[in-house]
C-alpha cells in the first residue's frame, strides 16, 4: 500500500532510535507488516461521531489550586488508556506541592498563550522548568515524589494528562521527556495548525516516545476550515476544546461544541478518524488518541496498579521507603515549601 511521508519517516525513528523494537538479520528474509493509514480525500472519508459530550466544571485540586477535569470525572473515569486530563490555571501561592505517583505517566503541556511558567523538582534531584508551548512527558514508573509550582507571578495556562502504563512497564525506572516550544513540531496547511504533541499530524510526527501508543494533537483552526484527521480504528479517542466553536463528526452523530466541552468519540464500523469544521471564530482543541490496554485499573489517588494487593503494597513502599521510594521519607522540594 501506498505509505503516507510521515508515517514512513515515524517507521524509521522507531527503528533507529529504539533498536529494541526489532532485530533484522542481514542473512534471513524479512517481512516488515505496517499499520498504515490509507490516503483518503474528501468525500469518502468516513468521520467517527460524538459519543458523549460533558461541561469540564471548575474544582479544587493541590493547594488552592483550580482546575477544569476532563477525564477523570465521573461521567469519563477510565477512558483506556487515559486516566485524567485537567486544564489548569494557577498562579501563586497556589501550586501542587510535594505529591508521589506509581504506575503512569504524566503528561503537562504549557499552552502557548500561557503567561506563566511552572517550575519542577523530584526526589531524584531532577530540576525544570516549563513555558508558554513547552512539554513536559514524565514516566513515573516504580515511584517517583515531586512537587510543581508556579515559576513567576503571572498565571500558568496548561494541560495536564494521565496516561496509564501497561502491568509490564508499572515497574520501569522514571524517565522524562522535556520539548522546548522550539521543539515541539508544528505545521499549518488550509488553514489548520497542528501542534504535534504525540503521534502525527498532517504529515510531521512528534519525537515524543510513547510506552503506551498515544497520539496528542493540539488543532488551532482558522473560521470555517475543515479538518480530517485519521486515528486507528480500535482506539479510543476525546477531543476537549480550548477556545471557539466547531462541530465535530459528520451527520447524525455530529455534535456543536464551545470552549471547556469534553467529547468522547465514537469508533468502529470502518470510521476512518474524525472531522471537525470551525465555526465563525474559528476553534482551538487537543485531540487525544489511545490504545486501550485491556487490563484492570485499580486507581487510589495518585497510585495506578491492577490489583488491589498492588495498590496495598505501593502504600506499604511508600510509607516504607522502599522499591523506588528509598528516599522519599527524608526528601522535601525546595519549591513546595517557599
Amino acid at each position: 500500500r501506498r505509505v503516507h511521508g510521515g508515517t514512513f519517516n515515524r517507521l524509521f525513528h522507531i527503528l533507529f532510535t529504539h533498536p529494541t523494537v526489532c532485530v533484522l538479520s542481514p542473512s534471513q528474509p524479512v517481512t516488515l507488516f505496517l499499520y498504515v493509514f490509507p490516503a483518503i480525500v474528501g468525500d469518502s472519508f468516513l468521520s467517527r461521531g460524538v459519543q458523549i459530550k460533558v461541561l469540564s466544571v471548575e474544582q479544587g485540586e493541590g493547594m488552592g489550586a483550580r482546575v477544569r477535569r476532563s477525564i477523570g470525572r465521573p461521567e469519563l473515569r477510565n477512558f483506556d488508556p487515559f486516566l485524567m486530563l485537567d486544564e489548569f490555571r494557577v498562579g501563586k501561592p497556589a501550586g501542587f506541592p510535594d505529591h508521589p505517583h506509581r504506575g503512569f505517566e504524566t503528561v503537562t503541556y504549557m499552552l502557548p498563550t500561557s503567561q506563566g511558567v511552572f517550575f519542577h523538582e523530584d526526589f531524584e534531584g531532577h530540576r525544570g522548568t516549563i513555558a508558554a508551548g513547552d512539554l513536559q512527558w514524565m514516566t513515573a514508573g516504580r515511584g517517583i515524589l515531586h512537587a510543581e509550582m508556579p515559576g513567576n507571578d503571572k498565571i500558568s495556562h496548561g494541560l495536564q494528562l494521565w496516561i496509564n502504563l501497561p502491568a509490564k512497564h508499572k515497574m520501569c525506572d522514571p524517565a522524562y521527556q522535556e520539548l522546548p516550544a522550539s521543539k515541539v513540531p508544528i505545521t499549518t496547511a488550509d488553514g489548520v495548525t497542528a501542534r504535534v504533541i504525540a503521534g502525527e499530524a498532517l504529515g510531521v510526527v512528534s519525537p515524543v516516545y510513547t510506552r503506551t501508543p498515544t497520539s496528542y494533537i493540539h488543532f488551532e483552526m482558522e473560521p470555517n476550515s475543515r479538518l480530517q484527521h485519521p486515528i486507528p480504528e480500535e482506539w479510543n479517542s476525546f477531543a476537549y476544546v480550548l477556545s471557539g466553536s466547531g462541530t465535530f463528526g459528520q451527520g447524525a452523530n455530529a455534535k456543536q461544541s464551545d470552549a471547556h466541552h469534553t467529547l468522547a468519540l465514537t469508533k468502529g464500523n470502518a470510521q476512518q478518524g474524525i472531522e471537525v469544521v470551525a465555526g465563525d471564530k474559528g476553534i482551538s482543541f487537543v485531540l487525544i488518541s489511545g490504545q486501550p490496554l485491556g487490563e484492570p485499573i485499580v486507581q487510589h489517588g495518585p497510585f495506578v496498579m491492577n490489583t488491589r494487593a498492588e495498590i496495598q503494597q505501593t502504600f506499604e513502599d511508600y510509607s516504607q521507603g522502599r522499591n523506588g521510594f528509598e528516599k522519599a521519607r527524608y526528601w522535601n522540594s525546595e519549591i513546595g515549601n517557599q
